[in-house]
């Protein structure tokens, strides 16, 4: 009996204790998992956290950079140490802007005085400011008012002739014959000529309170006598006679020093002009002008077309062939800066013919070169620039 009380309690036993090793195995893989958990959230958030100190870290860098950044400027209003530097030989010397090329080329008057405008796209040979005979009031032009052909563009104020006139030489008078001393005319006897003694110095005579008291003796009016100073009386004769050598005495001008005699001077020419016909003038009294500013350019080129126009009425003077009136003929070209014609690069003048074209051309490249450029204009223009000259036969 015992025994079989034993037996059940040891089944008794043994039921519960299988029950309680499998759940401490279960409590024992949940701890296990926990753990695993625990550390991967342990590792993310060292991540984050470390992310987050870099970061702010980073701002904080930047913060400082800033302060030091602002520190800096707050000192530039702070004197400065001086220093000398001393460059030699122009080694460093920064390279300048060429100027701006010239916009309009105008041909002035050379007989209107030289006056600098206030502001203009006009260049020339000379400063000039804008100006005419007869005022316009109304008028706000640079240039005068001029009479010409309507619809027409012209950059010419006044016109003229550049060639001198040729003064036609006389003749050589004929030889005279020699006369024979056997058939010598009985000649009348020379003319006594009037000669006077020389007038002496001034007679000083008198008192007066600077201590000096004279008279000017007036000379006798013999203005055509020859003073002689071996002469101490009046020979008398006629005052007009010849001298030894047959030709009439010449006679000293007589000067006014109230109304002195004009200045000479030498007259500026201006070539041909097709003016255009412009109402609108200017105020400026004076004689007829453009606003424009000298340069180096300007002269240049003005003297340059001068040389053309006179070898091209050379040239039509010398053809024997003359276009019909209203021809016109362009010829655009090349000039280097050298003063070479370097290329011709088209024309245009069927109506002129063929003989007409060629004059047109020569007149361009026969006295070539024309000089060397400038160092300013090599500036402006380049090595060459190019141009387009028209030609106009019988036009009004």
């Amino acid at each position: 009996m015992p025994q079989l009380k034993e037996r059940p309690s040891a089944l008794l036993d043994a039921a519960p204790r299988s029950r309680r090793d499998s759940s401490y195995a279960l409590l024992e893989d949940l701890d296990s998992r926990d753990r695993r958990r625990s550390t991967g959230v342990g590792i993310v958030l060292t991540i984050v956290v470390w992310l987050l100190c870099f970061w702010l870290f980073n701002q904080l860098i930047t913060r400082i950079s800033e302060q030091h950044a602002a520190g800096t400027a707050s000192a530039a209003t702070r004197p400065k140490p001086k220093f000398d530097i001393e460059l030699q030989d122009d080694s460093f010397e920064m390279p300048q802007k060429p100027p701006p090329p010239p916009q309009q080329f105008v041909e002035t008057n050379p007989d209107a005085p030289e006056n600098i405008p206030d502001k203009t796209n006009n260049f020339a040979a000379q400063n000039q400011q804008a100006a005419q005979e007869k005022p316009d009031p109304t008028g706000k032009n640079d240039r005068a008012a001029t009479e010409g052909k309507k619809d027409w563009e012209s950059n010419q104020i006044v016109s003229g002739e550049l060639r001198q006139p040729t003064i036609p030489i006389p003749p050589a008078p004929p030889p005279t014959p020699e006369v024979q001393p056997d058939k010598a005319v009985n000649q009348p006897p020379p003319v006594q000529r009037e000669q006077v003694p020389l007038t002496g110095d001034q007679k000083i005579q008198g008192d007066s309170a600077s201590g000096y008291g004279m008279t000017d003796i007036k000379p006798p009016d013999h203005t055509t006598a020859k003073p002689n100073p071996d002469l101490d009386q009046l020979i008398k004769g006629t005052p007009n006679a010849t001298d030894d050598t047959g030709l009439p005495q010449l006679t000293v001008p007589q000067i006014d020093p109230h109304h002195p005699q004009p200045r000479p001077r030498i007259a500026k020419n201006v070539r041909p002009a097709v003016l255009a016909d412009n109402k609108i003038g200017t105020p400026n009294i004076g004689p007829s002008g453009y606003d424009a500013k000298w340069n180096n350019y300007g002269a240049y080129l003005q003297k340059f077309i001068d040389t053309v126009q006179i070898q091209w009425d050379d040239l039509n003077d010398k053809s024997k062939i003359y276009p019909p009136t209203g021809t016109k003929i362009s010829v655009h070209f090349r000039i280097d800066s050298e003063g070479k014609i370097a290329e011709i690069i088209d024309t245009d003048g069927s109506n002129g013919g063929t003989q007409a074209t060629r004059i047109c051309i020569s007149a361009i490249t026969d006295r070539a070169p024309y000089g060397k450029w400038t160092d300013d204009m090599i500036a402006m223009l380049g090595d060459s620039q190019e141009m387009t000259f028209t030609f106009y036969y019988g036009m009004p």
